[in-house]
């Protein structure tokens, strides 16, 4: 008689349970309500919103508004009137204004610790600092440079002339410029240690004949290095890209949630955390536009980094 053969299949699918339950509620769940409340006109009336920080109405006098009305809200947010649309640009300035520096700087210091002509001593020790400021809580580093930078601070006086007498933090490219420089100071180690990662699975005897044909280190390195690691830039880009829409706690902490000066510091992220309670359907469909984005931008990265496979000919009969 044949044994019969146990099947373990079950077991993995019951193991998976926990996931998809997590998921579904704090994932999918969110996610259609956010599609849902897009297409509403959805009002929280707690009283007055003070920047997101608190509401001074009493919880009993909290009213609630849900009416239909369809694309309403995302022409509303694409309106010249609304500043929604400004914190967009402004949220792309200031992840532009920390990703440049953090790429490049990323790219070059991979390199170097990758290559093994220079011969770099005490590895270990400078890629443990590099990475340190990303175990650091945002707040924290927020709090350092404000304290530091506000009136009175310790590098008030290094930009008083610059500031025109002012705190560099009421200026605004000097408050555009300390976010960036703390986002970049955040996730600069954590890009070095991928692309470090990506270089080190370049086979070297392709760094090798490269050397033997004659090619320069920059050939080599535009030439072999870059496009072999094109998956793991696209990775970065999109994560970074992603979560640099997502920027909100380094200009709330810097700025008390004000966006100040005169809004040019309002990310996307408060402006919708603004309106979580007075107009949740308008920052709903803002989400719904981030969401689209996201996808879109991240498809488009998957696609440009797939390697083109060769046509077959067809045979001729």
């Amino acid at each position: 008689m044949k044994k019969k053969s146990i099947s373990y299949a079950k077991w993995g699918y019951i193991f998976l349970i926990p996931f998809f339950v997590v998921y579904f509620i704090f994932s999918l769940y969110p996610l259609l309500s956010t599609f849902y409340n897009s297409t509403q006109n959805y009002v929280i009336d707690r009283g007055s919103i003070d920047g997101g920080w608190y509401s001074t109405a009493p919880e009993e006098e909290e009213e609630e508004e849900d009416t239909f009305v369809g694309l309403d809200n995302y022409s509303a947010v694409f309106s010249s009137d609304d500043t929604l649309m400004k914190s967009f640009g402004n949220t792309i300035v200031i992840w532009l204004i920390g990703f440049i520096p953090q790429i490049a700087i990323s790219l070059i210091l991979a390199v170097w610790f990758t290559d093994l002509r220079l011969k770099i001593k005490a590895q270990g020790f400078f890629k443990a600092v590099i990475y340190l400021p990303n175990v650091i809580m945002a707040s924290a580093i927020s709090f350092l440079f404000y304290t530091l930078l506000t009136k009175n601070g310790a590098l008030y006086g290094l930009f008083e002339n610059m500031a025109d007498g002012k705190s560099i933090l009421e200026t605004v490219w000097g408050a555009r410029g300390t976010i960036g420089f703390i986002n970049f100071l955040l996730w600069y180690g954590n890009t070095t240690i991928l692309l470090m990662a990506a270089i080190m699975g370049v086979d070297p005897s392709l760094y090798e004949s490269a050397s033997i044909d004659g090619a320069n280190p920059t050939e080599t390195f535009w030439k072999i290095t870059i496009p072999l690691i094109k998956p793991i830039l696209s990775y970065v880009l999109v994560t970074s890209m992603i979560g640099g829409l997502q920027t909100y706690d380094v200009p709330a902490l810097l700025t008390n949630d004000k966006g100040s000066p005169t809004g040019t510091t309002m990310t996307i992220i408060m402006e919708i955390q603004k309106r979580k309670d007075s107009d949740v359907g308008k920052a709903s469909a803002v989400c719904v536009i981030i969401f689209i984005i996201s996808a879109v931008v991240g498809f488009a990265m998957m696609m440009a980094s797939e390697e083109k496979k060769p046509k077959k000919k067809k045979k001729r009969g």
